[in-house]
């Protein structure tokens, strides 16, 4: 595969350098650099500059709203906004639902919803995962019984990123429980408004509030919301699956990190000398980066599978294996190179506005953090221990 741009493709990704140079917010860009927390309102702005420019749904079709992208043109603009350090596009609504409702919802649904979600007049939230159903996502309980026009849903779900800002959620419910667990599921939307929706955080040991427990009482939601046929609702979960496990790998994500790192080991000292001409730390340094470059060509088959009308199939677990792999030992590394630095942070630093470059506490200041973080990368959306055996049933049939 020749992953060399064409004078066209090189004319697109200055095109889209411009943009972000001219367009994104400073204080934006560098809140983002700094490892600072992002607000709502923050990200609410990145969506809207992006859904005037029409860039927002890069994978949609042009007559849904997409801007018609080819796969090396979507793959440029997600590896330049990584670079740029824009903020991070809310997946929920645009890269997830959005994607299930084009393939398998009804013209009325697609109608209906997908210019809320360009618009940003929803904010969408993934109700999958619940307790004891986390990696055996086909052990959900949440029941949604039919009754009359509408379903009756009652359940509990866990580890809710952002709920707590949303108005709208996709859940995968069970609606029958007399046929085998994937038989049984159906993919429904509630209006987290509804009576009998009860959202409740969920605070990390780094105090942080991004997840949430989100609980159904006798929640009325109207059978008009249901995507696709009832029971039907694994073809949709896994569907959905693929372009979650394909974002995680954050490939442009990982390339920012080794760029940044690379910036930190050639300033920071050990022994007089900077730490990148230390061998066992160069050597790593090496591995990781040698690892990145396999990981975008695997990702570019992915990204034009899909463009070919196709869904991402094993390649999308192998994307989400090594990339969060890849994005955890760039953060080890990073951790690393900070030194004494990067102590468990301060969240007061996580809050300013001010960033100042250079190898110091105020640029280690989310180090720790990010560390931390991204220690779940290899457990959400489908724990890596289970994209292996997806792996073996898929190409080895084991």
């Amino acid at each position: 595969m020749d992953l060399s741009f064409t004078p066209e493709e090189q004319a697109f990704r200055a095109e889209v350098q411009r943009f972000l140079t001219d367009k994104v917010p400073a204080r934006l860009t560098a809140r983002v650099q700094g490892g600072k927390h992002l607000g709502k309102a923050d990200l609410q702005a990145w969506h809207a500059l992006l859904n005037d420019q029409g860039w927002l749904a890069s994978h949609w079709p042009e007559q849904y709203g997409g801007p018609g992208w080819n796969t090396v043109q979507k793959f440029i603009f997600d590896h330049e906004c990584a670079l740029a350090y824009a903020p991070r596009t809310i997946p929920f609504g645009v890269n997830m639902l959005g994607p299930v409702l084009i393939k398998y919802g009804n013209e009325a649904q697609k109608q209906h919803w997908l210019p809320r979600i360009l618009s940003g007049a929803d904010w969408w939230c993934q109700g999958y995962s619940e307790p004891g159903a986390g990696s055996d996502l086909a052990s959900v309980k949440t029941s949604a019984v039919r009754s009359g026009d509408h379903y009756i849903v009652n359940g509990q779900k866990t580890w809710t990123t952002l709920g707590q800002h949303a108005n709208m959620i996709f859940c995968l419910v069970r609606t029958d429980r007399d046929v085998k667990a994937q038989e049984g599921i159906s993919f429904l939307l509630i209006d987290m408004t509804t009576p009998g929706v009860d959202v409740r955080p969920i605070i990390t040991l780094d105090g942080e509030h991004e997840v949430n427990e989100v609980f159904f009482t006798d929640v009325k939601v109207p059978a008009d919301n249901l995507v696709g046929q009832e029971n039907k609702g694994w073809t949709c979960a896994k569907y959905l699956l693929t372009y979650e496990r394909t974002n995680i790998a954050g490939v442009g994500f990982s390339d920012a990190a080794l760029a940044r790192l690379k910036v930190i080991a050639a300033r920071t000292l050990k022994n007089g000398q900077p730490l990148a001409r230390d061998p066992l730390f160069a050597a790593r340094l090496a591995r990781v980066e040698i690892d990145l470059e396999n990981m975008k060509t695997t990702n570019m088959r992915v990204i034009t599978a899909v463009a070919g009308g196709g869904a991402p199939g094993a390649e999308s677990s192998m994307l989400k294996i090594r990339g969060t792999e890849i994005r955890q030992e760039l953060t080890a590394l990073t951790r690393r190179a900070m030194g004494p630095y990067a102590l468990p942070f301060i969240e007061e630093a996580l809050q300013e506005d001010e960033y100042e470059a250079g190898v110091g506490p105020q640029e280690a200041a989310s180090a720790s953090a990010q560390y931390f973080n991204n220690r779940k990368l290899s457990i959400f959306g489908g724990s890596n221990e289970i994209q292996k055996n997806i792996i073996s049933k898929m190409i080895l049939g084991l």
